[in-house]
């Protein structure tokens, strides 16, 4: 290890690595350090349970944000794959089903759960205007910052403006939909790992929303090939060739900077840089600059990971299994169940029916099981539930997430023909496959303060200050000029995207 380095980047998660392979692909000498064992953060595949083959992505799982210039411009040996059904909705003996490829097969669920078109016509044009907006905001995700005039120009609809920007999502969404079934649906991508409601005059939903439709400049949500510890691996990989040293099981301590030089210290050590990119959340910034630090943001999600024996069957006959298990299995997400579990978490009180939704990446994906657990039949599931913030497993962290499992499994299992229990397949121990994540696991785990997966509260993807250097242009900037944030907590951070290590990665370049 050299002793100055022109770049050290604090954090190995996806975004840290994009950003140590654009600037070591620049010439610029780059020391990347991870406190964990192996890097990746939150993108990461693994062996969860004893004798199963299956590298789950155990953390985060799904791909929307990634940008096709990041995977070219690095030469990523990384693939996904659409799903062809967008989501599956449970509602008594029936359900509704989003097929994305056949527009027939979707007017006639919604004909059969709402008894008329007229909420997949509402459906159709709802989400022509965010797949118009989505066209036109996500390639600005990779370029300077826009100010909000600009981005307003760019979007060039008001009616979609006022909806996604300016109002509460919940007014669109009951001035829109009729169907409560509907309603929630649409909802449930405002509440990914944000707790908050319908009509939040923060619009910290539409902020959430916003994200999880303009992916891709589609909003498709794709499964990686390989799971997501492909993605990492294969920037660890480019990182490496492109010249820059990753040093893993090694911890910072703290940053000093006097604005144009720095010094990274860690147990046992320090190096001096000329910029340092910090790929943690700025709650974790203020601590290793010995700043006072901020409230301590607060996730509000539970991750279960499953390996099954079969796919479980359903109590909508009419509806193939596989459809449904292949895109977002929605379970207790219409919109006045959101509201009421939103009601009793505000309250202090675990969700009576917690919301939550799932999928099966084996059946889009089946490379991530050995050939003969895939010829058993087997199958991953992925489940995330909504609502759940950290401050109810605070006082009993074990008692409250085994509880919060049981009634999130309990839902799902009223949808179903069969217990999820009778399906679930045994480790070489004869425990049954499945593990769960709380909030205050993923700050313990992977670092996220208060198990926040994106930081802190999204933000809108423009520029709300005249600061013209490049890291503020690039919306990657701190209280230090010369350290900037790489991770999901700059502004256009969040998800599995490396746009903030992109961005990160062109303000340095452009800064002299």
């Amino acid at each position: 290890m050299q002793s100055s380095y022109d770049v050290v980047i604090v954090g190995g998660g996806h975004n840290g690595l994009v950003a140590a392979a654009y600037l070591a692909r620049a010439g610029r000498s780059v020391l990347l350090l991870e406190r964990q064992s192996h890097t990746g953060g939150a993108a990461v595949s693994a062996r969860v349970f004893a004798g199963i083959d299956a590298r789950l992505s155990r953390y985060s799982y799904l791909v929307s944000l990634l940008p096709r210039q990041i995977v070219d411009d690095l030469g990523l040996s990384f693939a996904t794959k659409r799903r062809r059904i967008s989501s599956y909705t449970p509602v008594g003996d029936g359900g509704l089903l989003v097929d994305s490829g056949s527009e027939a097969a979707t007017r006639d669920s919604f004909a059969r759960l709402t008894g008329s078109d007229r909420d997949f016509a509402a459906w159709q044009r709802f989400y022509g205007m965010t797949g118009e907006v989505a066209r036109h905001v996500f390639p600005t995700l990779t370029r300077p910052l826009p100010t909000r005039a600009e981005l307003e120009r760019v979007v060039d609809d008001q009616a979609a403006w006022s909806a996604l920007f300016e109002r509460p999502l919940g007014e669109t969404i009951e001035e829109t939909f009729a169907d409560d079934t509907v309603r929630g649906v649409v909802l449930t991508d405002a509440l990914i790992g944000t707790f908050t409601h319908a009509h939040d005059p923060s619009l910290r939903q539409n902020r959430c929303f916003l994200y999880h439709v303009i992916g891709g400049g589609t909003g498709d949500w794709d499964v990686p090939i390989g799971g997501m510890g492909a993605l990492t691996d294969a920037l660890a990989a480019t990182a490496r060739a492109a010249g820059a040293l990753l040093v893993t099981d090694c911890e910072v301590t703290a940053i000093d900077t006097d604005g144009m030089s720095a010094e990274v210290r860690f147990e046992g050590g320090a190096v001096a840089a000329r910029h340092v990119l910090v790929n943690a959340a700025p709650h974790e910034l203020d601590r290793l600059l010995g700043d006072p630090e901020q409230p301590k943001p607060e996730g509000a999600q539970l991750k279960v990971n499953m390996v099954l024996r079969r796919l479980p069957r359903l109590r909508d006959a009419a509806t193939d299994r596989h459809d449904a298990f292949a895109g977002t299995f929605h379970i207790a997400e219409s919109y006045s169940q959101l509201a009421e579990a939103y009601r009793e978490a505000e309250a202090g009180q675990l969700p009576a029916a917690p919301p939550s939704e799932i999928y099966c990446h084996t059946l889009t994906d089946p490379t991530i099981l050995a050939p003969d657990t895939a010829a058993r039949g087997m199958h991953t599931l992925t489940l995330f539930g909504l609502h759940t913030p950290a401050r109810l497993f605070a006082d009993d962290p074990a008692a409250a997430k085994a509880a919060l499992v049981k009634a999130t499994l309990a839902q799902l299992d009223s949808v179903l023909a069969e217990p999820i229990d009778d399906c679930l397949a045994m480790d070489e121990q004869g425990r049954p496959c499945l593990e769960a994540k709380s909030p205050l696991d993923l700050e313990q785990e992977v670092g996220l303060p208060g198990g926040h997966i994106f930081h802190r509260d999204l933000a809108f993807p423009y520029r709300t200050t005249d600061d013209d250097t490049p890291a503020a242009r690039w919306g990657v900037a701190t209280s230090r000029r010369n350290v900037l944030l790489c991770g999901a907590g700059a502004i256009r951070g969040g998800g599995v995207s490396g746009i903030p290590g992109h961005n990160a990665a062109m303000a340095v370049l452009e800064s002299r």
